[in-house]
């Protein structure tokens, strides 16, 4: 038997690619199902909710002006850095869930062809969502989905890895860029999935993650003029009434939450994809 002492980790937050410190110094502990301690995670203060805003605002012209073609490419990359660490997903999906390592196991599975599943749709969208439109006169007309911009997501609290990706994969296919406040209780996959995005080959600030409180982060997310979109997934009952009454002040596109947490199982569909999507019209004339 080992004498070596287990090393203690004290996860930071992913902000604009980088792994810095909460600026409050604030940690918090991580417990598995059976309440034995996992680790520390930064708690996020509306500092780092700030700080997160303007680096996602910084990276969304680069990566909405990005083909589509090459989003895909981009995020399918992500897929294939995941499956090289799934095994680590997957225990820490069953510790922080309760489930068995076969159950566990599937749900990282799950997780990743979901990812591989949007990928998949970035480069389709316009054709899905687009079309050209019969004009009186020498013009073509056509209506184009374009992405909405900065979108706060509140990932769901119970569904560690499959709930995250069910609501960020669809924010990024889109185009924009995302500041995530992940499960309070349950953010190693969160923050494992940081190291894979940073490992593979998003830009940074494209994705930035959040430990804490969402009720207490989120409030400042919903006020904050310079988020376009919030999806309320990970919110419930007065907490996500009040997010909603709060972006209605800054005319933010919102996705409210279900009654009970969605089956994160269940064809995804474009449900999420939509909301924060935008239709552009454009006129252009015929050649002669």
């Amino acid at each position: 038997m080992s004498d070596r002492l287990a090393v203690r980790k004290t996860y930071k937050l992913y902000l604009g690619g980088a792994f810095p410190r909460s600026e409050s110094g604030r940690t918090y502990e991580v417990r598995d199902a059976r309440g034995h301690f996992l680790a520390n995670a930064a708690w996020a203060s509306r500092k780092d909710a700030r700080d997160a805003v303007v680096a996602a605002r910084a990276a969304f012209g680069k990566w909405s002006g990005a083909t589509a073609y090459n989003r895909g490419q981009v995020l399918y990359r992500v897929a294939e850095v995941m499956e090289g660490r799934a095994a680590q997903f997957a225990e820490e999906v069953a510790a922080g869930e309760g489930l068995s390592a076969t159950r566990a196991r599937a749900a990282v599975d799950a997780a990743i062809d979901r990812w591989v599943w949007y990928a998949g749709w970035t480069d389709k969208l316009a054709a899905v969502l687009g079309s050209a439109n019969p004009v009186a006169g020498p013009y073509f007309g056509f209506s184009l989905p374009e992405p909405t911009g900065v979108v706060a997501v509140l990932a769901p609290q119970r569904s560690s890895l499959l709930g995250l990706v069910s609501v960020l994969g669809p924010v990024l296919a889109g185009g924009n860029t995302a500041v995530v406040v992940t499960s309070k209780d349950r953010p190693l996959p969160a923050v494992t999935l940081g190291e894979v995005l940073a490992t593979s080959d998003v830009p940074g600030g494209v994705v930035n993650l959040l430990t804490g409180d969402a009720a207490e982060i989120g409030p400042w997310l919903a006020e904050h003029a310079d988020v376009d979109g919030i999806d309320l997934a990970g919110t419930s009952g007065p907490l996500a009434m009040e997010l909603e009454r709060s972006a209605a002040g800054t005319v933010k596109r919102v996705l409210r939450a279900a009654p009970d947490e969605p089956d994160w199982t269940a064809d995804p569909g474009l449900q999420r994809m939509t909301p924060f999507l935008e239709t552009k019209s454009v006129w252009h004339p015929m050649g002669v």
